[in-house]
């Protein structure tokens, strides 16, 4: 299985892992199955961080940083094609971080790894409750 990981659920799994369910904490540490984090994700967290709804003690460039190279991870870039997905996607709001990572989903054939309401209500990609 291809996991992207919401932006919630890296942060989760770095400094809460407790939050995640059992079985997508088994799904994410499966070998087998290969995660996959957006470009997306990185200026999530260091716009969360700058608004002060991240708290991020070494701040969040070195966080990010040693999140990132403690897991293997492919890298899904944001592209030209994954922008115009984006225009396929429904969402219940008009979020653009998530409608980038749910048009990444779509366009890399990704399940979309998240415990947000509003990514699950959506349509156009999978998704596994991480809740």
């Amino acid at each position: 299985m291809k996991l992207l990981l919401d932006t919630h659920i890296l942060v989760w799994s770095n400094l809460n892992p407790s939050r995640l369910s059992r079985r997508a904490t088994k799904v994410m540490a499966d070998p087998r199955n290969e995660l996959w984090i957006s470009p997306v994700t990185t200026w999530e967290i260091l716009f969360l961080h700058r608004k002060g709804r991240l708290n991020l003690k070494d701040g969040p460039v070195s966080w990010i940083s040693a999140a990132l190279s403690r897991m293997p991870f492919r890298e899904a870039t944001l592209t030209h094609e994954v922008a115009l997905a984006s225009d396929s996607i429904t969402l219940p709001h008009r979020d653009p971080a998530d409608t980038f990572l749910a048009a990444t989903a779509k366009v890399y054939d990704l399940t979309l790894v998240t415990a947000d309401e509003n990514l699950l209500k959506g349509k156009g990609y999978s998704v596994l409750v991480a809740q």
